[in-house]
């Protein structure tokens, strides 16, 4: 096989995962509507999922191709959120895709007052820790503002996750399946955040995180 089909068949494939993670997601009830988006790195450029698409019910062949510019070259015209994955890209080598969702329990998170806005949900599981770590708040910005990618990338750099404030987790990983989970991790810690309010709580202490980040060789 020449290294152009290769990288052709290997483009297809990521086209076709996408499709089948944010039909997942949809059909999970953590993608409203037209709200949430995904991308992967490919090649020399990188695939984002079309504007207004519902992630339920992508085409492959319509999610959009941009070059590092933030140039299109193929596809629907993306998301227009494109800029906030971009930014992300950016500044972490490692985050090969990225996940944006507006789910329920993460985005009510994103609601609150008085949340430590360097690391704004207590760790609560080892699983939150192994695949969030430490998640910083982002001040709130309207939906399409500019400035909000130089707040994520002030961020990304340490941190493979953020929280949008009023708006919902922006989630990084080695690969689509990982980003994808570290998303539904965090959006289930997220819902234990919520159930346990106002209830004697014991989160993991810092000996323990420290023995996480030892055994497993965590970044975070």
């Amino acid at each position: 096989m020449s290294a152009a089909i290769h990288v052709h068949a290997e483009e297809n494939r990521q086209r076709e995962q996408i499709a089948e993670f944010g039909r997942s997601l949809f059909d999970r009830g953590l993608s409203a509507g037209s709200s949430g988006n995904l991308s992967v790195r490919v090649g020399d450029g990188w695939l984002l999922t079309p504007t207004n698409a519902s992630l339920g019910r992508l085409d492959p062949a319509a999610i959009s191709r941009l070059d590092w510019d933030g140039r299109l070259l193929s596809g629907a015209p993306p998301s227009k959120e494109a800029f906030l994955h971009r930014a992300m890209y950016q500044r972490r080598a490692g985050a090969n895709a990225i996940v944006h969702l507006h789910a329920t329990h993460s985005a009510a998170v994103s609601c609150m007052c008085g949340l430590d806005h360097d690391d704004c949900i207590p760790p609560l599981t080892p699983y939150f820790v192994m695949k969030i770590g430490r998640l910083p708040l982002v001040p709130y910005h309207r939906p399409g503002d500019p400035a909000l990618a130089g707040a994520i990338g002030a961020l990304a750099a340490k941190h493979s996750a953020v929280l949008l404030a009023n708006h919902g987790p922006v989630v990084s990983g080695a690969s689509l399946e990982a980003a994808v989970y570290a998303a539904e991790e965090l959006e289930e810690t997220a819902k234990l955040f919520l159930l346990l309010r106002d209830v004697p709580t014991r989160a993991l202490d810092a000996a323990q995180i420290d023995e996480l980040k030892s055994t497993f060789g965590l970044d975070i």
